[in-house]
């Protein structure tokens, strides 16, 4: 799109089943006070470890969204 901008904001979706979840829970999250969502790219995956066990997947996620001046 011609003249168009974007912003790019880095979220941290979690979950205690999956990677994908972690991320759709961080892209569904910015979908409730965000407009215009463009792109959501994977920048990292990691998970948070207790006793030894995985307690948590995390996705770090940049989003991308249609700037509105």
């Amino acid at each position: 799109m011609p003249n168009s901008v974007y912003k790019v904001i880095q979220l941290v979706g979690t979950s205690e089943k999956s990677w994908e979840e972690a991320a759709r829970n961080a892209v569904n999250t910015a979908g409730q006070s965000l407009k215009n969502l463009r792109i959501a790219e994977i920048d990292k995956l990691d998970m948070r470890v207790e006793d030894g066990k995985v307690a948590a997947f995390r996705a770090r996620v940049n989003i991308s969204f249609k700037y509105e001046a």
